[in-house]
């Protein structure tokens, strides 16, 4: 599991230099796009499931009108997530920091 809540990764959005990044992954660009693709997925579902388990705390088998209303805490927690940084931003900045393991699949000669 990420230790995305504390990553340091940008928040915004970030020139990158891909000499840096592809030269981490055998200096081939397209095999850091997919590793970074993966890795992004990985986190986004990640994120998601722990999302909609707090989420699934609220939630109730009966429409009353009380609880169609705003409830506070949903919208901390929502906001909460809205603030870390994007899935992208982290994958690439693991990738950065030497965190991502990948490996390529045994090739039969």
């Amino acid at each position: 599991m990420s230790n995305y809540k504390n990553s340091t990764a940008a928040k915004t959005t970030v020139t990158r230099n891909t000499n840096e990044l592809y030269d981490k992954v055998d200096g081939n660009l397209f095999e850091t796009i997919v590793l970074l693709s993966k890795r992004s997925s990985q986190i986004s579902r990640e994120m998601k499931e722990e999302l909609n388990q707090k989420l699934e705390e609220f939630g109730s088998n009966q429409d009353n009108l009380e609880e169609v209303f705003e409830n506070r805490e949903q919208i901390e927690i929502s906001r909460h997530y809205e603030r870390l940084p994007k899935p992208h931003s982290i994958s690439i900045h693991e990738l950065e920091e030497g965190k991502v393991f990948y490996r390529y699949p045994d090739t039969e000669n």
